[in-house]
């Protein structure tokens, strides 16, 4: 079987024939979709360390280090409900933000890879960029009526995009969302089901309702949010931090259920020693991956030291084909 075709059979529990580290994709973003504006169109990726920009959201940023995002400083939203009289929503129909969708789309390979949309800072970052999360935190109980416009009209957006994403067929649609500490949730249990879900619901059930794969990003302590997510839908599962994680408990919940993407601890993968490393993505592929439903790959995205990444990328190579052998 090709790449695609392997990358299926994990994410169905079938009988792929090794793990891989992720979905072989062609990805495709709507303009702005990673903190772009049309001040500067390259934003992170073309922003010297201590230049700023602002994105298509009205939110200002800045570039601190240098191949690591920026940091938002400037949020449009920070006086709720007034603000919200005012503020030009960014219209996903524009030319500007869907025309690129189009361009990318035509240049995937179908047969090789999965073609996906990237929905980026989907609803919870984008709400908190455009607020501030402090603020935000307080607004969710002093103007709870303010927020949910907020999240109802940003979630409109993202809908508008997946519309477009829909008409040039993408197969997996992906969603970057940090909803955990290293200790626990950011938000409560019952801030995530009455402000969140009722959106969340209303995208990824358009989705799911086209065939395409939901592929969901948290960060962090998200343990207490696994059944949710398996309810939502979310077909694979990222980044699985180790440091935050029972990893043994995480795939007792979503065995058969959901796949499973990362794992490896990024602390080890900075730190070393090599063989460690090895020892570790051995550990994660039997704990994680022995009955399928995993893509072994690292607990963050982050410059490596090369020593360290070739020892993961070897070691994914020796030990992840099945049958997988006990560490």
């Amino acid at each position: 079987m090709n790449a695609k075709q392997n990358a299926l059979e994990i994410i169905r529990f079938g009988k792929p024939e090794k793990v891989v580290g992720g979905l072989p994709c062609h990805g495709i973003g709507y303009f702005g979709a990673n903190h772009e504006g049309f001040d500067n169109p390259r934003a992170e990726r073309g922003v010297p360390v201590g230049g700023t920009w602002t994105d298509i959201w009205g939110i200002g940023w800045e570039k601190e280090q240098e191949d690591i995002m920026g940091f938002f400083k400037l949020s449009p939203l920070a006086d709720l409900p007034a603000a919200l009289k005012t503020y030009r929503w960014p219209d996903p129909d524009e030319e500007r933000i869907c025309g690129q969708i189009y361009q990318e789309a035509p240049k995937a390979d179908r047969s090789q890879l999965f073609l996906g949309g990237s929905h980026r800072s989907v609803l919870w970052e984008r709400a908190y960029k455009l607020v501030g999360m402090e603020d935000l935190m307080c607004y969710f109980h002093t103007e709870p009526t303010a927020v949910k416009e907020l999240l109802r009209r940003t979630m409109d957006f993202q809908l508008g995009v997946a519309r477009h994403y829909l008409k040039v067929g993408i197969e997996v649609a992906f969603f970057s969302e940090d909803l955990g500490t290293q200790q626990g949730l950011l938000l409560s249990p019952e801030i995530v089901h009455e402000f969140f879900v009722p959106e969340y619901r209303r995208l990824f059930d358009l989705y799911k309702q086209n065939g395409v794969l939901i592929n969901f990003h948290s960060c962090g302590h998200i343990t207490p949010l696994l059944e949710l997510f398996i309810e939502l839908g979310i077909d694979v599962l990222n980044p699985v931090q180790s440091s935050a994680n029972d990893l043994a408990e995480v795939r007792r919940i979503t065995q058969g259920r959901m796949a499973l993407q990362g794992g490896v601890s990024s602390g080890l993968l900075v730190s070393g020693p090599t063989e460690a490393i090895r020892q570790e993505v051995r550990r994660c592929l039997w704990v994680l991956g022995r009955e399928g439903g995993y893509f072994c790959g690292p607990d963050q995205g982050m410059p490596w030291p090369k020593e360290h990444i070739d020892a993961y990328t070897q070691a994914l190579e020796e030990f992840g084909t099945y049958p997988l052998r006990e560490a």
